[in-house]
């Protein structure tokens, strides 16, 4: 991961936590997963590369082993490492707590990228329930500095998906 990053010029690596295999020890998985966490936060600081972790729905995804903010924090807290932040999916967070904004304004600190599709339908802001002006202009009064990336899929044409972004003055 670390050569592939130097080579694209990334900043920052994600890493998964994974589906829980059924009947497994989940204790066991918890501590493999903050080993392996502290392991990967060293080598990447090493690198000047920053390593987050994304929380996934488990409504898309059942079994996935990392699926709440306070889950990832708590785990974060036992990693130890100030090289470790959370990766926060609207959308994935959005089925599994709610309260968005509250909860990323609590968590800001430990946030270094925000991710966005709609809900329901894993769309572009503006085909579901999730209020994405709100949101935005949330983001610029808490003081929020990273980047928001796109991950979802169109409802109909790419170019039709993009188009969005014009209500909301990104482009």
């Amino acid at each position: 991961a670390i050569a592939y990053a130097k080579v694209l010029g990334n900043t920052q690596v994600n890493c998964l936590a994974g589906i829980a295999p059924r009947g497994a020890d989940l204790g066991q998985l918890e501590m493999t997963f903050i080993e392996n966490l502290r392991y990967a936060a060293q080598k990447l600081e090493e690198a000047g590369i920053r390593l987050v972790m994304e929380m996934i729905n488990t409504r898309d995804i059942p079994r996935f082993f990392l699926n709440n903010t306070s889950q990832a924090q708590e785990i974060r807290g036992k990693v130890g490492h100030a090289n470790l932040f959370l990766q926060y999916d609207i959308y994935h967070m959005q089925i599994m707590e709610g309260d968005l904004a509250r909860t990323i304004e609590n968590n800001l600190a430990a946030i270094n990228h925000i991710q966005l599709a709609d809900n329901p339908g894993r769309n572009e802001p503006g085909t579901g329930e999730i209020n994405y002006r709100f949101l935005f202009e949330h983001l610029d009064r808490i003081g929020y500095q990273g980047w928001v990336g796109c991950e979802y899929k169109p409802a109909t044409s790419t170019a039709e998906g993009l188009g969005w972004l014009k209500s909301h003055n990104a482009i």
